[in-house]
């Protein structure tokens, strides 16, 4: 299983900030998070930005027990 962790509304979507979730790839990790966290989730990962072990990943990555998913909503803010 690997370990997903998700950040700022991806977090408030799901109602946790971590998990194990067992997958081969990122994009099974992803698809079973969005089983386990409905639909609010889905919309908010659809413009979120996806890593593995701190870098950029794609779906078709490969994931171990040992790696971790990051799920990072874009970020707003700055001065006006």
């Amino acid at each position: 299983m690997a370990v997903i962790r998700l950040f700022a509304s991806a977090r408030e979507a799901a109602g946790t900030g971590s998990d194990s979730i067992d997958g081969a790839t990122v994009g099974d990790v992803l698809d079973q998070a969005v089983a386990r966290y409905g639909a609010a989730f889905a919309a908010v990962l659809g413009t979120c930005r996806i890593w593995l072990n701190g870098s950029a990943a794609d779906r078709a990555d490969a994931v171990t027990p040992a790696d971790e998913v990051a799920v990072l909503p874009p970020v707003s803010g700055g001065f006006q």
